[in-house]
C-alpha cells in the first residue's frame, strides 16, 4: 500500500538552529553554553536536534522526565545530561543505572537520592519562583552535605523583563550559596537570562526557546533565526461573493467578492484559534490573511492578493515566532510545542 502523502508540512532549518546556539553561546562568555531539548526538543525532534546541536558543539543537555533521557541518552554519552523534574520513586531504578543526572528538587528526593547512595546529581534552589527546589535555607543548614552536586542551579521567573527587581534578587541568592556544597558549576540564565548580562551567566547557562527560533527580549532579537516553518496545502480555492460569510459562528462577512483558499490546518495541528482573523499566510511573497475562525482541520485565507492560487499549492505560514505570537496572544513556547503529528517533517542540510 501507498503511503499517504500529508498536506502539512513542516521544514526545520538546521543550520539556523546550530547559528543560535552559536551565538547564544557566544553571549554567555566564559560560561559553558548548555541546551534545553525538553518536550520533544520544544516539538522539533528530541534526537533530531539533540544530533544538531552537538555538531555545533553543545555538551550540555536538560530535558524534564526519564522517558525524555532515555531517548536521547546514546546520543549524550560522554556529554552532560540533566533531568529536570528529579526522581519519583517509580523513576529509582532508571535513574540510579546512570542514564543522566536527576536535578534534586526537594527534601524528600535529598533523601531518597541519598538512601540509594546515587552518584552525581544536579540540585534546584528555588530563588523567588516558588515552582521546584529546594529553599536556600535547606542548603544553608547542609541538607546537601555529603552529596557529589555537579550542577547548582535556579530558575528566573521574570528574565523577559529585564528591569525586574526580582532577577537581581534571585541572583544573589543563588550567588549566596557559592562554595556551600561542593558543587562544580552554578547556573542560573535560560534563553533571556542570558541577555540580562556577564554576571547572570554563573559557569552554566541553560538556553531553550532561543535555540529555536524564540526572542523574548529585544536583545536578543538581532541574533536570532527562525527555524520551524510550517507550510498547508490548499484543498479549494472558491469565491465568495460580498456579503456572504466564512466560517464557524460566520465571524468574517465579505465585503467584496473575496477569492479564497481553504487549507488542510486547524487547531488539532497547533495553529489555535487565537489565529482566528490575526493569522497570516504567504504565497510568493503575497500576504494571504486568515479570515474567519480557525476550526479543528481547516482554515480559509483570503488570496486576493495572490490570483494564482490553484488547489494543491502551498502556502507559507507566517511562523515567525515573536511575531506570530503577537499576532495570536500565544507565548513562543506554546506556538512550537503544541504542532502536531500530521505534519511530514524535514530538516533542510
Amino acid at each position: 500500500m501507498a503511503e499517504p502523502v500529508s498536506p502539512l508540512r513542516l521544514r526545520f532549518d538546521g543550520a539556523a538552529l546550530a547559528d543560535n546556539w552559536h551565538a547564544l553561546d557566544r553571549m554567555s562568555g566564559s560560561a559553558a553554553c548548555g541546551a534545553a531539548v525538553k518536550a520533544n526538543g520544544y516539538g522539533l525532534g528530541a534526537r533530531d536536534v539533540t544530533q544538531r546541536l552537538i555538531r555545533a558543539g553543545c555538551r550540555d543537555f536538560f530535558v524534564a522526565t526519564w522517558a525524555e533521557a532515555t531517548e536521547i541518552a546514546d546520543l549524550c554519552e560522554g556529554r552532560s545530561l540533566s533531568v529536570f523534574h528529579g526522581v519519583r520513586r517509580e523513576d529509582m531504578a532508571i535513574a540510579t543505572a546512570g542514564v543522566a543526572r536527576p536535578c534534586l528538587n526537594s527534601a524528600e528526593q535529598v533523601k531518597r537520592w541519598r538512601e540509594a547512595a546515587g552518584g552525581a546529581c544536579d540540585v534546584m534552589v528555588d530563588t523567588g519562583m516558588n515552582r521546584l527546589g529546594l529553599s536556600v535555607e535547606q542548603v544553608g543548614e547542609g541538607l546537601l552535605d555529603g552529596l557529589r552536586i555537579d550542577t547548582l542551579m535556579s530558575h528566573l521567573a521574570c528574565a523577559d523583563e529585564p528591569d525586574n527587581v526580582l532577577n537581581d534578587a534571585q541572583h544573589a541568592a543563588l550567588a549566596s550559596l557559592a562554595g556551600q556544597t561542593g558543587a562544580v558549576r552554578m547556573s542560573l540564565c535560560n534563553s533571556a537570562g542570558i541577555a540580562l548580562g556577564k554576571k547572570y551567566h554563573m559557569d552554566l547557562t541553560r538556553p531553550g526557546i532561543s535555540l529555536y527560533g524564540g526572542a523574548q527580549v529585544s536583545a536578543l532579537a538581532p541574533h536570532i533565526r527562525q527555524v520551524a516553518f510550517p507550510e498547508a496545502q490548499v484543498i479549494q480555492r472558491r469565491l465568495v461573493g460580498s456579503g456572504e460569510t466564512v466560517g464557524y459562528g460566520s465571524t468574517f462577512t465579505a465585503e467584496q467578492d473575496t477569492q479564497v483558499a481553504i487549507l488542510h490546518l486547524g487547531y488539532a495541528d497547533g495553529y489555535l484559534r487565537s489565529f482566528s482573523g490575526r493569522g497570516g499566510t504567504n504565497f510568493g511573497g503575497a500576504g494571504c490573511p486568515v479570515i474567519g475562525r480557525v476550526s479543528m482541520d481547516l482554515i480559509a485565507v483570503s488570496v486576493d492578493a495572490a490570483p494564482e492560487v490553484r488547489e494543491g499549492d502551498w502556502l507559507a505560514i507566517d511562523y515567525d515566532l515573536p511575531k506570530a505570537s503577537a499576532q495570536s496572544g500565544l507565548s513562543q513556547y506554546e506556538l512550537l510545542t503544541t504542532l502536531g503529528r500530521r505534519y511530514q517533517r524535514n530538516w533542510n542540510e
